[in-house]
């Protein structure tokens, strides 16, 4: 399936089962930039779950905006684990719902290292119950990169929406 039709699919799933368990979500976007939440608001209807999203391109946006701490970017940089669980939490706290994702990475054509190659993503999960990472290498182009990291971060908020209580 097309990456367009599997992320609009994800969406209008992920509106509808929030919908139904009472859960609000946003996102704290960085390498795609506002591309997880327009999939999202392209659903009829999400404005019931969706509160809003954050695009913290730049690290000073990650810092002042979202809270993640400048030892964070300045020890082990903006795609880390300690910086996707910040801007996870930082949103889930700036926009008051019960559910934020995060992603932070790096989708290339430029920019990776050898500890960090082009399409390393990591992905934060903030609920009620706390906090989790995980780190995902994707193939392909920056487009690729990117649709692959909505897909994902739809898939995790559509799982946290079925474990919330």
């Amino acid at each position: 399936m097309p990456y367009e039709e599997r992320i609009a699919e994800l969406a209008a799933r992920l509106k509808d089962r929030a919908c139904a368990a009472g859960v609000t979500a946003a996102t704290a976007e960085s390498c795609t930039g506002g591309l997880i939440a327009g999939a999202v608001t392209a659903v009829p209807g999400s404005s019931a779950f969706f509160y809003g999203g954050i695009v913290s391109y730049d690290n000073s946006v990650k810092q002042n905006v979202l809270g993640v701490p400048a030892e964070v970017l300045s020890s082990v940089g903006a795609v880390s684990s300690e910086c996707a669980a910040a801007m996870a939490e930082g949103a889930r706290r700036v926009i008051g719902t019960d559910l934020a994702v995060s992603v932070t990475g790096i989708a290339g054509p430029d920019g990776g290292s050898p500890q960090k190659p082009v399409g390393t993503v990591w992905f934060g999960l903030s609920a009620k119950d706390g906090t989790r990472t995980e780190m995902r290498r994707f193939d392909g182009g920056r487009g690729e990169v990117r649709a692959q990291t909505v897909v994902h971060a739809l898939e995790l908020l559509l799982g946290a929406v079925a474990g919330h209580r």
